[in-house]
Protein backbone atom coordinates (compact mmCIF):
# COMPACT_ATOMS: atom_id res chain seq x y z
CA UNK A 1 0.00 0.00 0.00
CA UNK A 2 2.60 2.45 0.65
CA UNK A 3 4.21 2.26 -3.21
CA UNK A 4 0.62 2.39 -4.25
CA UNK A 5 -0.65 6.08 -2.58
CA UNK A 6 2.99 7.35 -2.63
CA UNK A 7 3.09 6.95 -6.66
CA UNK A 8 0.08 8.28 -7.73
CA UNK A 9 0.66 11.05 -5.00
CA UNK A 10 4.25 11.55 -7.47
CA UNK A 11 2.32 11.99 -10.17
CA UNK A 12 0.80 15.13 -8.86
CA UNK A 13 3.97 16.39 -7.81
CA UNK A 14 5.45 16.05 -11.11
CA UNK A 15 2.62 17.62 -13.04
CA UNK A 16 3.24 20.45 -10.83
CA UNK A 17 6.78 20.79 -11.06
CA UNK A 18 6.72 21.72 -14.85
CA UNK A 19 5.21 24.86 -13.82
CA UNK A 20 7.36 25.45 -10.05
CA UNK A 21 10.84 24.26 -11.46
CA UNK A 22 12.35 26.61 -14.13
CA UNK A 23 14.93 23.42 -15.12
CA UNK A 24 14.63 20.72 -16.85
CA UNK A 25 17.88 19.11 -14.73
CA UNK A 26 15.66 19.67 -11.18
CA UNK A 27 12.55 18.23 -12.85
CA UNK A 28 14.99 14.82 -13.44
CA UNK A 29 16.09 15.13 -10.30
CA UNK A 30 12.66 15.10 -8.46
CA UNK A 31 12.01 12.27 -11.03
CA UNK A 32 14.72 10.18 -9.23
CA UNK A 33 14.22 10.90 -5.94
CA UNK A 34 10.31 10.31 -6.31
CA UNK A 35 11.66 6.67 -7.58
CA UNK A 36 14.34 5.97 -4.87
CA UNK A 37 12.17 7.20 -2.12
CA UNK A 38 8.92 4.88 -3.69
CA UNK A 39 11.83 1.99 -3.75
CA UNK A 40 12.76 2.91 0.03
CA UNK A 41 8.85 2.54 1.35
CA UNK A 42 8.71 -0.41 -0.51
CA UNK A 43 11.11 -2.16 0.73
CA UNK A 44 10.52 -1.11 4.21
CA UNK A 45 6.89 -2.84 3.76
CA UNK A 46 8.62 -5.88 3.04
CA UNK A 47 9.82 -5.27 6.63
CA UNK A 48 6.67 -4.73 8.02
CA UNK A 49 6.21 -1.22 8.21
CA UNK A 50 3.56 -0.31 6.25
CA UNK A 51 2.77 3.70 6.64
CA UNK A 52 -0.83 3.84 4.84
CA UNK A 53 -3.47 1.01 6.70
CA UNK A 54 -6.70 1.65 4.30
CA UNK A 55 -9.09 -1.23 4.53
CA UNK A 56 -9.76 -2.41 0.81
CA UNK A 57 -12.59 -4.86 1.74
CA UNK A 58 -9.89 -7.47 0.73
CA UNK A 59 -9.71 -5.97 -2.89
CA UNK A 60 -6.11 -5.69 -2.41
CA UNK A 61 -3.27 -7.84 -0.57
CA UNK A 62 0.28 -6.79 -0.78
CA UNK A 63 1.73 -10.59 -0.11
CA UNK A 64 5.51 -10.92 -0.48
CA UNK A 65 5.39 -11.94 -4.19
CA UNK A 66 3.68 -8.46 -5.03
CA UNK A 67 6.12 -6.36 -2.70
CA UNK A 68 9.08 -8.61 -4.30
CA UNK A 69 8.03 -7.79 -7.89
CA UNK A 70 7.38 -4.16 -7.00
CA UNK A 71 10.83 -3.99 -5.90
CA UNK A 72 12.14 -5.69 -8.81
CA UNK A 73 10.23 -2.55 -11.01
CA UNK A 74 11.03 0.09 -9.15
CA UNK A 75 15.16 -0.72 -9.00
CA UNK A 76 14.52 -1.27 -12.84
CA UNK A 77 12.46 1.83 -12.97
CA UNK A 78 15.32 4.00 -11.28
CA UNK A 79 17.75 2.48 -13.98
CA UNK A 80 15.99 3.15 -16.79
CA UNK A 81 15.62 7.44 -15.09
CA UNK A 82 19.45 7.55 -14.62
CA UNK A 83 20.48 6.04 -18.44
CA UNK A 84 17.35 7.57 -20.16
CA UNK A 85 15.68 10.42 -18.24
CA UNK A 86 17.73 12.64 -20.49
CA UNK A 87 17.07 12.28 -23.93
CA UNK A 88 13.26 12.47 -23.12
CA UNK A 89 13.98 15.74 -23.92
CA UNK A 90 14.56 15.67 -26.93
CA UNK A 91 10.86 13.84 -27.67
CA UNK A 92 8.62 16.60 -26.54
CA UNK A 93 8.01 20.47 -24.91
CA UNK A 94 5.85 18.54 -22.07
CA UNK A 95 8.85 17.19 -19.92
CA UNK A 96 7.46 16.99 -16.66
CA UNK A 97 4.57 15.72 -17.83
CA UNK A 98 6.61 12.44 -19.44
CA UNK A 99 7.30 11.62 -15.60
CA UNK A 100 4.53 12.11 -13.94
CA UNK A 101 2.29 9.28 -16.58
CA UNK A 102 5.29 7.13 -15.60
CA UNK A 103 4.66 7.89 -11.87
CA UNK A 104 0.68 6.98 -12.61
CA UNK A 105 1.73 4.00 -14.38
CA UNK A 106 4.00 2.47 -11.31
CA UNK A 107 0.62 3.25 -9.79
CA UNK A 108 -1.18 0.85 -11.97
CA UNK A 109 1.78 -1.68 -11.77
CA UNK A 110 1.12 -1.74 -7.85
CA UNK A 111 -2.44 -2.65 -8.26
CA UNK A 112 -2.17 -5.35 -10.98
CA UNK A 113 0.59 -6.74 -8.61
CA UNK A 114 -1.97 -7.22 -5.82
CA UNK A 115 -5.01 -7.49 -7.42
CA UNK A 116 -7.54 -9.95 -5.30
CA UNK A 117 -10.95 -8.30 -7.12
CA UNK A 118 -11.01 -8.23 -11.16
CA UNK A 119 -12.34 -4.77 -10.46
CA UNK A 120 -9.48 -3.96 -9.13
CA UNK A 121 -7.77 -5.57 -11.67
CA UNK A 122 -9.54 -3.77 -14.46
CA UNK A 123 -8.62 -0.52 -12.74
CA UNK A 124 -5.04 -1.46 -12.94
CA UNK A 125 -4.82 -2.41 -16.42
CA UNK A 126 -6.35 1.06 -17.19
CA UNK A 127 -4.21 2.59 -15.22
CA UNK A 128 -1.13 1.32 -16.89
CA UNK A 129 -2.82 1.69 -20.49
CA UNK A 130 -4.02 5.50 -20.67
CA UNK A 131 -0.83 7.05 -19.87
CA UNK A 132 1.64 4.82 -22.55
CA UNK A 133 -1.45 5.78 -25.37
CA UNK A 134 -0.58 9.15 -24.16
CA UNK A 135 3.26 8.52 -24.27
CA UNK A 136 3.14 6.82 -27.38
CA UNK A 137 1.57 9.49 -29.30
CA UNK A 138 4.29 12.30 -27.64
CA UNK A 139 6.09 12.75 -30.49
CA UNK A 140 3.89 15.19 -32.12
CA UNK A 141 5.84 16.03 -35.21
CA UNK A 142 6.47 12.32 -35.81
CA UNK A 143 3.44 10.41 -37.93
CA UNK A 144 4.67 7.04 -36.98
CA UNK A 145 4.42 8.19 -33.71
CA UNK A 146 1.17 9.07 -33.94
CA UNK A 147 0.29 6.05 -35.95
CA UNK A 148 1.16 4.21 -33.58
CA UNK A 149 -0.81 5.90 -30.81
CA UNK A 150 -3.93 5.94 -32.71
CA UNK A 151 -3.37 1.94 -33.28
CA UNK A 152 -2.54 1.43 -29.74
CA UNK A 153 -5.04 2.94 -28.27
CA UNK A 154 -8.14 1.98 -30.87
CA UNK A 155 -6.65 -2.21 -30.41
CA UNK A 156 -6.44 -1.42 -26.81
CA UNK A 157 -9.90 0.01 -25.85
CA UNK A 158 -11.08 -3.41 -28.42
CA UNK A 159 -9.30 -6.00 -25.65
CA UNK A 160 -10.51 -3.21 -22.87
CA UNK A 161 -13.98 -4.53 -24.35
CA UNK A 162 -13.04 -7.77 -23.67
CA UNK A 163 -12.05 -7.86 -20.20
CA UNK A 164 -15.39 -5.98 -19.35
CA UNK A 165 -17.16 -8.45 -21.15
CA UNK A 166 -15.11 -11.52 -19.44
CA UNK A 167 -15.44 -10.07 -16.23
CA UNK A 168 -19.38 -9.90 -16.68
CA UNK A 169 -19.49 -13.09 -17.83
CA UNK A 170 -17.23 -14.72 -14.54
CA UNK A 171 -19.61 -12.47 -12.17
CA UNK A 172 -23.11 -13.67 -13.55
CA UNK A 173 -21.61 -17.21 -13.13
CA UNK A 174 -19.77 -16.90 -10.03
CA UNK A 175 -21.93 -13.97 -8.30
CA UNK A 176 -18.32 -12.34 -7.10
CA UNK A 177 -15.45 -10.35 -8.22
CA UNK A 178 -13.21 -11.64 -5.66
CA UNK A 179 -10.74 -14.24 -7.61
CA UNK A 180 -10.28 -16.30 -4.61
CA UNK A 181 -13.72 -16.80 -4.38
CA UNK A 182 -14.48 -17.45 -8.41
CA UNK A 183 -11.46 -20.51 -7.65
CA UNK A 184 -14.19 -21.79 -4.84
CA UNK A 185 -17.00 -22.78 -7.48
CA UNK A 186 -14.46 -23.32 -10.54
CA UNK A 187 -14.36 -26.92 -9.56
CA UNK A 188 -17.90 -27.59 -11.79
CA UNK A 189 -17.53 -24.37 -14.19
CA UNK A 190 -20.91 -23.33 -16.13
CA UNK A 191 -20.32 -22.27 -19.65
CA UNK A 192 -21.15 -18.98 -18.83
CA UNK A 193 -17.68 -19.37 -16.79
CA UNK A 194 -15.85 -20.43 -19.52
CA UNK A 195 -16.57 -17.78 -21.70
CA UNK A 196 -15.79 -15.82 -19.14
CA UNK A 197 -12.33 -17.03 -19.16
CA UNK A 198 -11.79 -17.51 -22.24
CA UNK A 199 -12.47 -13.37 -22.68
CA UNK A 200 -10.62 -12.49 -20.29
CA UNK A 201 -7.31 -14.83 -21.41
CA UNK A 202 -7.96 -13.14 -24.50
CA UNK A 203 -7.74 -9.82 -23.54
CA UNK A 204 -4.61 -10.41 -21.13
CA UNK A 205 -2.74 -12.02 -24.32
CA UNK A 206 -3.40 -9.01 -26.20
CA UNK A 207 -1.73 -7.13 -23.28
CA UNK A 208 1.43 -9.08 -23.36
CA UNK A 209 1.19 -9.01 -27.07
CA UNK A 210 0.97 -13.17 -27.21
CA UNK A 211 0.47 -14.25 -30.30
CA UNK A 212 -2.00 -14.42 -32.40
CA UNK A 213 -3.31 -11.19 -30.56
CA UNK A 214 0.51 -9.45 -31.11
CA UNK A 215 0.11 -7.87 -34.45
CA UNK A 216 -0.11 -4.31 -32.63
CA UNK A 217 3.43 -4.52 -31.43
CA UNK A 218 5.75 -3.74 -33.45
CA UNK A 219 3.87 -1.08 -35.52
CA UNK A 220 3.48 0.73 -31.71
CA UNK A 221 6.55 0.07 -30.52
CA UNK A 222 9.07 0.90 -33.81
CA UNK A 223 6.43 4.01 -34.16
CA UNK A 224 6.62 4.96 -30.49
CA UNK A 225 9.77 7.64 -29.44
CA UNK A 226 12.61 4.97 -28.54
CA UNK A 227 12.86 5.98 -25.12
CA UNK A 228 9.28 5.17 -23.97
CA UNK A 229 9.60 1.47 -26.01
CA UNK A 230 12.44 0.81 -23.72
CA UNK A 231 9.89 0.87 -20.83
CA UNK A 232 6.96 0.25 -22.31
CA UNK A 233 8.67 -3.86 -23.23
CA UNK A 234 9.94 -4.14 -20.19
CA UNK A 235 8.65 -3.08 -17.28
CA UNK A 236 4.82 -2.76 -18.47
CA UNK A 237 5.20 -6.32 -20.06
CA UNK A 238 6.36 -7.49 -16.65
CA UNK A 239 3.67 -6.12 -14.87
CA UNK A 240 0.94 -7.52 -17.01
CA UNK A 241 1.75 -11.49 -17.01
CA UNK A 242 2.50 -11.01 -13.15
CA UNK A 243 -1.68 -9.84 -13.12
CA UNK A 244 -2.26 -12.61 -16.20
CA UNK A 245 0.13 -15.24 -13.92
CA UNK A 246 -2.14 -14.37 -10.65
CA UNK A 247 -5.64 -14.17 -12.23
CA UNK A 248 -5.64 -17.32 -13.56
CA UNK A 249 -3.86 -19.08 -10.64
CA UNK A 250 -6.24 -17.65 -8.15
CA UNK A 251 -9.62 -17.36 -9.95
CA UNK A 252 -8.89 -20.54 -12.32
CA UNK A 253 -6.39 -22.70 -10.36
CA UNK A 254 -8.77 -25.43 -10.26
CA UNK A 255 -10.14 -25.31 -14.34
CA UNK A 256 -5.65 -25.37 -14.60
CA UNK A 257 -5.92 -28.88 -16.87
CA UNK A 258 -8.67 -27.45 -18.80
CA UNK A 259 -6.73 -24.36 -20.18
CA UNK A 260 -3.44 -25.79 -19.75
CA UNK A 261 -3.18 -27.27 -23.19
CA UNK A 262 -4.74 -24.01 -25.01
CA UNK A 263 -2.15 -22.29 -23.15
CA UNK A 264 0.71 -24.41 -24.35
CA UNK A 265 -0.28 -23.75 -27.76
CA UNK A 266 -0.81 -19.60 -27.43
CA UNK A 267 2.98 -20.39 -26.07
CA UNK A 268 4.04 -22.09 -28.73
CA UNK A 269 2.79 -19.79 -31.47
CA UNK A 270 4.39 -16.79 -29.88
CA UNK A 271 7.37 -18.37 -29.41
CA UNK A 272 7.51 -18.80 -33.23
CA UNK A 273 5.90 -15.86 -34.83
CA UNK A 274 8.25 -13.50 -32.62
CA UNK A 275 11.81 -15.51 -33.80
CA UNK A 276 10.90 -16.91 -36.96
CA UNK A 277 9.76 -13.13 -37.92
CA UNK A 278 12.56 -10.99 -35.81
CA UNK A 279 14.88 -12.82 -38.64
CA UNK A 280 14.07 -10.93 -41.67
CA UNK A 281 14.20 -7.40 -39.63
CA UNK A 282 16.56 -4.71 -40.87
CA UNK A 283 15.84 -3.01 -38.17
CA UNK A 284 17.38 -3.15 -34.64
CA UNK A 285 14.46 -1.21 -33.14
CA UNK A 286 11.84 -3.48 -35.11
CA UNK A 287 13.76 -6.88 -34.67
CA UNK A 288 13.76 -5.79 -30.89
CA UNK A 289 9.72 -5.43 -31.30
CA UNK A 290 9.56 -8.59 -32.73
CA UNK A 291 11.90 -10.25 -30.08
CA UNK A 292 9.77 -9.04 -26.87
CA UNK A 293 7.30 -11.38 -28.43
CA UNK A 294 9.46 -14.17 -28.28
CA UNK A 295 10.26 -12.99 -24.87
CA UNK A 296 6.70 -12.82 -23.92
CA UNK A 297 6.65 -16.77 -25.32
CA UNK A 298 8.96 -17.54 -22.40
CA UNK A 299 7.34 -15.89 -19.92
CA UNK A 300 3.58 -17.43 -20.95
CA UNK A 301 5.72 -20.99 -20.03
CA UNK A 302 5.40 -19.78 -16.45
CA UNK A 303 1.19 -19.77 -16.98
CA UNK A 304 1.45 -23.23 -18.28
CA UNK A 305 3.70 -24.21 -15.68
CA UNK A 306 1.81 -22.45 -12.91
CA UNK A 307 3.83 -24.01 -10.03
CA UNK A 308 6.53 -22.96 -7.55
CA UNK A 309 9.33 -23.02 -9.88
CA UNK A 310 7.34 -20.58 -12.38
CA UNK A 311 6.59 -17.94 -10.02
CA UNK A 312 10.44 -17.99 -9.09
CA UNK A 313 11.27 -17.95 -12.62
CA UNK A 314 8.87 -14.89 -13.99
CA UNK A 315 10.43 -13.02 -10.74
CA UNK A 316 13.76 -13.75 -12.02
CA UNK A 317 13.04 -13.39 -16.05
CA UNK A 318 11.34 -10.38 -15.02
CA UNK A 319 14.60 -8.69 -13.80
CA UNK A 320 16.85 -10.35 -16.52
CA UNK A 321 14.35 -9.06 -19.34
CA UNK A 322 14.07 -5.73 -18.34
CA UNK A 323 18.01 -5.09 -17.46
CA UNK A 324 19.19 -6.27 -20.55
CA UNK A 325 16.24 -4.98 -22.76
CA UNK A 326 16.57 -1.36 -20.99
CA UNK A 327 20.19 -1.57 -21.52
CA UNK A 328 20.23 -1.92 -25.32
CA UNK A 329 17.74 0.53 -25.75
CA UNK A 330 19.09 3.19 -24.14
CA UNK A 331 22.67 2.21 -26.22
CA UNK A 332 20.02 2.45 -29.16
CA UNK A 333 18.64 5.99 -28.31
CA UNK A 334 22.29 7.13 -29.12
CA UNK A 335 22.37 5.54 -32.30
CA UNK A 336 21.86 7.88 -35.30
CA UNK A 337 20.94 4.88 -37.86
CA UNK A 338 18.78 2.29 -36.31
CA UNK A 339 19.40 -0.53 -38.78
CA UNK A 340 21.95 -3.48 -38.41
CA UNK A 341 24.50 -1.55 -40.56
CA UNK A 342 24.47 1.44 -38.54
CA UNK A 343 26.16 -0.67 -35.54
CA UNK A 344 28.94 -1.16 -38.28
CA UNK A 345 32.19 -0.43 -36.67
CA UNK A 346 30.52 0.65 -33.58
CA UNK A 347 33.48 -1.75 -31.05
CA UNK A 348 35.81 0.55 -32.31
CA UNK A 349 34.52 4.03 -31.66
CA UNK A 350 32.85 3.09 -28.19
CA UNK A 351 34.72 -0.21 -26.87
CA UNK A 352 33.14 -0.18 -23.61
CA UNK A 353 29.48 0.45 -24.66
CA UNK A 354 29.80 -2.18 -27.32
CA UNK A 355 31.15 -4.66 -24.36
CA UNK A 356 28.17 -4.52 -22.42
CA UNK A 357 25.53 -4.51 -25.28
CA UNK A 358 27.10 -7.76 -26.19
CA UNK A 359 26.29 -8.74 -22.32
CA UNK A 360 22.49 -7.94 -22.79
CA UNK A 361 22.17 -9.38 -26.59
CA UNK A 362 23.84 -13.04 -24.53
CA UNK A 363 21.34 -12.38 -21.84
CA UNK A 364 18.26 -12.06 -24.07
CA UNK A 365 19.54 -15.04 -26.09
CA UNK A 366 19.90 -17.22 -23.25
CA UNK A 367 23.90 -18.00 -22.93
CA UNK A 368 24.97 -19.29 -20.03
CA UNK A 369 26.29 -17.18 -16.85
CA UNK A 370 23.72 -14.66 -17.36
CA UNK A 371 20.40 -13.97 -16.29
CA UNK A 372 18.65 -14.79 -19.31
CA UNK A 373 20.24 -18.33 -19.19
CA UNK A 374 18.95 -18.89 -15.52
CA UNK A 375 15.79 -17.42 -15.86
CA UNK A 376 14.98 -19.13 -19.40
CA UNK A 377 16.14 -22.50 -16.96
CA UNK A 378 13.56 -21.85 -14.61
CA UNK A 379 10.47 -21.67 -17.49
CA UNK A 380 11.89 -24.90 -18.48
CA UNK A 381 11.76 -26.31 -15.36
CA UNK A 382 8.32 -24.75 -14.53
CA UNK A 383 7.18 -26.47 -17.54
CA UNK A 384 8.70 -29.81 -17.02
CA UNK A 385 7.39 -30.29 -13.26
CA UNK A 386 4.05 -30.29 -14.24
CA UNK A 387 3.56 -33.24 -16.03
CA UNK A 388 4.96 -34.83 -19.46
CA UNK A 389 5.15 -31.56 -21.26
CA UNK A 390 8.87 -31.98 -23.19
CA UNK A 391 7.19 -31.26 -26.50
CA UNK A 392 6.72 -27.85 -25.35
CA UNK A 393 10.43 -27.41 -24.04
CA UNK A 394 11.84 -28.70 -27.13
CA UNK A 395 10.05 -26.10 -29.31
CA UNK A 396 10.96 -23.60 -26.43
CA UNK A 397 14.93 -24.59 -26.68
CA UNK A 398 14.71 -24.81 -30.73
CA UNK A 399 13.80 -20.83 -30.94
CA UNK A 400 15.85 -20.10 -28.26
CA UNK A 401 18.15 -21.25 -30.71
CA UNK A 402 17.19 -19.48 -33.25
CA UNK A 403 17.45 -16.27 -30.93
CA UNK A 404 20.83 -16.39 -30.99
CA UNK A 405 21.36 -15.69 -34.67
CA UNK A 406 19.30 -12.36 -35.22
CA UNK A 407 20.84 -10.82 -31.70
CA UNK A 408 24.76 -12.30 -32.68
CA UNK A 409 24.00 -9.87 -35.71
CA UNK A 410 24.07 -7.12 -33.93
CA UNK A 411 27.20 -8.30 -32.61
CA UNK A 412 28.83 -8.86 -35.50
CA UNK A 413 28.01 -5.87 -36.71
CA UNK A 414 29.71 -4.51 -34.30
CA UNK A 415 33.06 -6.13 -33.96
CA UNK A 416 33.20 -7.63 -37.25
CA UNK A 417 32.36 -5.66 -39.93
CA UNK A 418 33.62 -2.33 -41.00
CA UNK A 419 32.32 0.95 -41.51
CA UNK A 420 31.83 3.96 -39.25
CA UNK A 421 29.07 3.67 -36.56
CA UNK A 422 27.19 7.36 -35.53
CA UNK A 423 26.07 8.08 -32.66
CA UNK A 424 25.87 10.88 -29.72
CA UNK A 425 28.36 11.61 -27.40
CA UNK A 426 27.80 9.88 -24.01
CA UNK A 427 28.78 10.89 -20.50
CA UNK A 428 31.03 8.69 -18.14
CA UNK A 429 28.13 8.51 -15.77
CA UNK A 430 25.91 7.07 -18.47
CA UNK A 431 28.58 4.17 -19.35
CA UNK A 432 29.15 3.24 -15.91
CA UNK A 433 25.43 3.06 -15.43
CA UNK A 434 25.67 1.14 -18.48
CA UNK A 435 28.43 -1.27 -17.01
CA UNK A 436 26.53 -1.22 -13.28
CA UNK A 437 23.35 -3.30 -15.35
CA UNK A 438 26.05 -5.31 -17.05
CA UNK A 439 27.37 -6.33 -14.15
CA UNK A 440 23.64 -7.44 -12.25
CA UNK A 441 22.69 -9.58 -15.76
CA UNK A 442 25.91 -10.98 -14.51
CA UNK A 443 25.39 -11.68 -11.05
CA UNK A 444 21.82 -12.94 -11.34
CA UNK A 445 23.09 -15.13 -13.52
CA UNK A 446 25.33 -17.06 -11.42
CA UNK A 447 23.59 -16.26 -8.00
CA UNK A 448 20.12 -16.18 -8.69
CA UNK A 449 19.03 -16.77 -5.22
CA UNK A 450 20.23 -13.30 -4.56
CA UNK A 451 16.79 -12.11 -5.44
CA UNK A 452 14.80 -15.10 -5.38
CA UNK A 453 15.99 -15.60 -1.23
CA UNK A 454 13.70 -12.22 -0.68
CA UNK A 455 10.46 -14.33 -1.96
CA UNK A 456 11.03 -16.33 1.27
CA UNK A 457 12.75 -14.56 4.08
Amino acid sequence: MNALILSALLGVVMMFSGILLKTKAAIRNVAVTGILLLLVVNVLEMCGYEFFNIDSRGMIGFDRFALLFNTIIFVCTLLYLLLSASDMEKVGVNYAEYFALIFFILCGIALTSSFRSLLTLFLGIEIISIPLYILTGSDKRNLKSNEASLKYFLLGTFSTGLMLMGIALVYGASGTFYSSAINIGASKPSALLIAGMLLLFFSMSFKVSAAPFHFWTPDVYDGAPTVFTSFMATIVKAAVFIAFMRLFDEAFGKLHGSWQLFAGIITVATLFIGNITAVFQQSVKRMLAYSSIAQAGFMMMALFGMNAEAKEGLLLYTAAYSLATIGIFAVLVKMNDYTFDGFNGFAKKEPLLAAVTTIFLLSLAGIPLTAGFISKFYMLKAALTNGSNLWLVIVAVLMAAVSVYYYFRVIQAMYFKEGEAASSPVTPFFKWTLVLLAALVILLGVYPELLLYFMYF
